[in-house]
């Protein structure tokens, strides 16, 4: 019998590769603003070689990417018509990808995410936010996914719709923050404090995604570890923020003075990209933690998720063409290589 996300994960970290919305308006797929992922009904194919890549490079989960396809999110560009089957063949995208490599035991999740309408002074806007989940994880459960994740969510209120949304379909659980500057949800909760009210509302996976690095999540997440029982996740952006610029909406390239409103969220971020190391590093700390739910959100690539797979000790696919510098011209220590090439200084 194949073993829930629980089970998994009280043998070991499991790798979650995400960050598809980047990674598909990097290759000119959907626009950044509106971030609506029409891909997977206009490229259904790219999407499904996405798949492919994160789960060669190690990732034990293939997320839907039904992130952002929600009712707010479509009816802000005009179609909201389309909720229903882009909701539904991301999730059947996800589970054709995952039946591609049978003996992996791979997991499939849905996914929901912050409904940008939520106001705690709106009743209205509640009413509308519990619908959006509510439809959201009624696809996905009727998909047959493994478990559902809410995420990017800074309200710990609005969480709570998302969570109780998955529990009542009786599916596992895993309530992900996302926590802006001040180090605290919008209500004022600190993250740790937030977690344990989802834990203690059902969640079986509590922990932080989005918005911040490595450096800036593991800040927060070490405070989580130390208030639950439950099982954390962390998955950080793969960008250098810091203690003045914790998170990635608003932060700037002191290296480049022509982004357009000084602001290199979302299209000009390379320059502050983690490299694979650094989020390698960010894995095997989790290991040290107890962490065990370890991945990988916005700018995600498969390189990144290839490290950090191997540094919590998994072998994946693309480990066979994990660098191998001894055969470089330059660089390389192979006796066969040209002298007078490695004494050349490009």
């Amino acid at each position: 019998m194949k073993k829930d996300l629980i089970s998994r994960l009280n043998e070991g970290p499991i790798i979650c590769a995400e960050g598809y919305l980047f990674a598909m308006e990097r290759r000119g797929y959907l626009s950044a603003g509106a971030f609506v992922p029409e891909v997977v009904l206009e490229h259904p194919e790219v999407v499904t070689q996405l798949h492919r890549e994160f789960i060669r490079a190690g990732s034990d989960v293939v997320q839907a990417f039904t992130y952002y396809g929600h009712r707010e999110k479509l009816r802000i560009i005009g179609k909201e018509h389309l909720l229903e089957s882009l909701q539904k063949n991301a999730l059947q995208i996800a589970k054709d990808a995952a039946n591609e490599y049978k003996n992996l035991d791979l997991m499939v999740c849905g996914d929901v995410a912050n409904t940008n309408i939520y106001d705690p002074n709106d009743k209205q806007s509640i009413i509308e936010c519990q619908k959006m989940y509510e439809e959201q994880v009624a696809w996905a459960k009727e998909a047959g996914v493994d478990f559902i994740v809410a995420e990017t969510i800074n309200w710990t209120d609005e969480m709570k719709i998302a969570l109780k949304a998955i529990k009542d379909e009786g599916m596992i659980a895993v309530a992900n923050f996302a926590i802006p500057r001040g180090d605290k949800t919008r209500e004022g909760h600190a993250p740790e404090d937030a977690c344990k009210m989802m834990e203690d509302l059902g969640a079986d996976v509590v922990g932080l995604n989005c918005y911040r690095g490595p450096d800036m999540t593991m800040k927060l997440l070490n405070k989580v570890r130390d208030k639950v029982s439950c099982h954390v996740a962390g998955l950080p952006v793969p960008y250098r923020t810091t203690e003045e610029e914790p998170g990635f909406l608003n932060i700037s390239d002191d290296g480049c003075n022509c982004i357009p409103g000084d602001n290199a969220f979302p299209v000009a971020l390379d320059n502050l990209l983690c490299n694979r190391f650094e989020m390698a590093k960010f894995a095997t700390d989790c290991m040290e933690k107890n962490i065990n739910f370890i991945g990988i959100c916005c700018g995600a690539e498969a390189h990144h998720v290839r490290q950090m797979s191997v540094a919590v000790g998994k072998r994946p696919i693309s480990m066979k063409y994990m660098p191998d510098m001894k055969k470089h011209f330059h660089h390389g220590t192979d006796e066969t290589l040209k002298q007078v090439n490695k004494e050349f200084t490009p």
